[in-house]
């Protein structure tokens, strides 16, 4: 297939909402582990597995199964995943064993990366000069994924059930699928290469030893992403703390209320395809520092203190998704036949940042208080930062 310059508004609009849509099955359990975990009679120890499964599996479908795009016509792989994923998300709302459920989380986890695949595909549509441009607002998709997940799975949680999350999301998903299925056009891999599917993981090393622009784009998405991670699994222990005394309601209402970061994607694109990748670079990294750094000021429970947090958590959001479409813009100017395994490596460090912060958040909160999570989600851009200056 070959680059289609003039993509559509709509073929760009469907690639979006088909990674919001993918992503969001990662996040659904995320603030309903309670009422799952109580109807299935899952321990408090053992709920936690859920969301770590899921991340699981996402980290290990990055690393196994993004590869196969730089090998196999793209929208077949697509296709396949999200028919996986229907499965998966329909047995997570049927399922009355606690095992089966956590089982079903890792499968669901591990076909998520669908929007690993579309990402470098829609790279591979457009010019370089509006590469970034285009990629931004594919990524607006699946920050808003991200970011609506966790409200909208409370707030239908609170009106019907927690099964009804999973069910909705699998008929959103069979529509997405047909959709694709009509609208997306092919595309095989430009490598004249064949490799064998054991030589694709072991060329990964390789690429990582050999690319100095992706080893210096994955510190920086280890550090951002790990500070947003941090703030959002800490956030909510804060919130629902005597100090606050929100609930579950007030807690999604404040998640949605922070969606207004998701706007940094298309804003990073364009600041990307006019060459200011380096500066906007630094400024996303800046503003994660700040956004942590000034709720050292909040007074607990009060209004001032609630718009600090709200204002943090606008900012860790935009500084987070600026950084990885800067990032993502960066590594598709690589070698466009390693393309799919370079975003796989890519967003593996995504994944680590994420998972560091995610397994460490809640222990530092309870041990340190608020004080050590800020304290924590300074250093990390702080790192980044010094890192930078060696660029």
């Amino acid at each position: 297939m070959t680059k289609n310059l003039n993509i559509s508004k709509a073929l760009i609009l469907l690639l979006a909402t088909a990674c919001g849509v993918i992503v969001a099955n990662i996040y659904y359990s995320q603030t309903i582990i309670a009422p799952i975990s109580n109807d299935l009679n899952m321990s408090l120890k053992t709920s936690g597995l859920i969301v770590t499964l899921t991340q699981l599996g996402y980290g290990i479908g990055l690393l196994f199964i993004v590869p196969l795009a730089d090998r196999y016509e793209n929208k077949s792989l697509i296709l396949l995943l999200i028919g996986l994923s229907i499965i998966g998300v329909i047995s997570l709302g049927l399922v009355d064993s606690s095992l089966l459920f956590l089982i079903m989380s890792f499968i669901v986890g591990v076909t998520a990366v669908a929007v690993q695949i579309i990402i470098p595909y829609t790279s591979h549509l457009v010019l370089p000069t509006i590469r970034g441009r285009v990629v931004g607002n594919v990524m607006s998709g699946l920050m808003l994924g991200i970011m609506l997940s966790r409200p909208l799975s409370s707030f239908i949680t609170e009106t019907v059930s927690w099964r009804a999350v999973f069910f909705l999301s699998a008929l959103i998903m069979l529509l997405l699928g047909i959709t694709i299925w009509i609208f997306l056009p092919k595309r095989k891999s430009e490598s004249e290469i064949t490799l064998s599917y054991i030589d694709i993981l072991k060329s990964m090393k390789q690429i990582v030893l050999t690319q100095p622009v992706l080893r210096r784009r994955c510190i920086y998405q280890i550090a951002m992403f790990g500070t947003f991670s941090l703030f959002w699994t800490t956030i909510p222990l804060l919130l629902l703390s005597p100090k606050f005394g929100f609930n579950q309601q007030d807690i999604a209402l404040f998640a949605l209320a922070s969606v207004s970061g998701a706007i940094a994607a298309p804003i990073a694109g364009k600041m990307a395809d006019q060459d200011k990748v380096k500066k906007c670079t630094m400024y996303s990294i800046l503003i994660a520092l700040f956004a942590f750094a000034i709720t050292f000021f909040i007074n607990f429970n009060s209004i001032i203190s609630i718009t600090i947090l709200l204002i943090s958590a606008i900012l860790v959001d935009f500084a987070s998704v600026s950084n990885l479409v800067l990032g993502q813009r960066e590594i598709f100017l690589l070698d466009s036949s390693l393309r799919s395994r370079i975003n796989g490596i890519f967003m593996a460090s995504f994944f680590i940042g994420g998972s560091i912060t995610s397994s460490i958040g809640a222990w530092i909160y309870v041990n340190f208080g608020w004080d050590g999570v800020v304290i924590t989600g300074i250093l990390f851009p702080l790192l980044a930062f010094i890192y930078f200056l060696t660029e």
